[in-house]
């Protein structure tokens, strides 16, 4: 029973090493994208996107925003979940209503990055694309990244934007 027990926490041992060394292999940073089209003007779709104090209304994974001070006269804010996981984002690009370009700030979590969303006319509606500038630090969070979409919560948030602005 002793040897059977130990061969299991020894495999356990050996599969966690090469899960961290493959990890370690992987590339810190990706690039995904998705493009939705709305029926409104480039104006609402912006005015929604920036209206992070509505965001708990219309985004299920959002439980509450605050916003905290400007950061060089741009929007910055601290979202968290129904988890009650926190994320605090600032807007670095703020061309309104073209080009929004948010990062996440905490230098806590395993992963990081920016969405760079650009809002274009399309005949009496808009085209919007966010292309996400993704960085996963955690060499286990690296790996299980390889078996989840990365495109996931921008498919998510575009739903939801769609769903706010009737545009679904």
């Amino acid at each position: 029973m002793m040897t059977w027990l130990v061969r299991v926490v020894v495999g356990l041992i050996v599969i966690g090493i090469v899960v961290f060394i493959v990890g370690s292999l992987l590339p810190q940073n990706h690039t995904a994208s998705r493009t939705a089209n709305f029926s409104q003007p480039p104006e609402t779709v912006w005015a929604a996107m920036t209206d992070v104090a509505a965001f708990p209304s219309w985004r299920s994974d959002v439980a509450t925003v605050a916003q905290l001070a400007p950061q060089n006269d741009k929007p910055v804010w601290r979202e968290t979940s129904h988890r009650g996981e926190h994320i605090t984002y600032a807007a670095e690009t703020w061309d309104p209503p073209r080009h929004l370009v948010t990062r996440i700030t905490d230098k806590n979590l395993p992963f990081g990055g920016s969405w760079d969303y650009a809002l274009m006319p399309n005949g009496t509606g808009s085209t919007l694309t966010i292309t996400e500038h993704g960085e996963i630090y955690n060499p286990v969070f690296k790996v299980v990244s390889r078996f989840m979409s990365k495109t996931a919560t921008m498919d998510a948030y575009l739903a939801a934007l769609k769903a706010r602005l009737g545009s679904g």
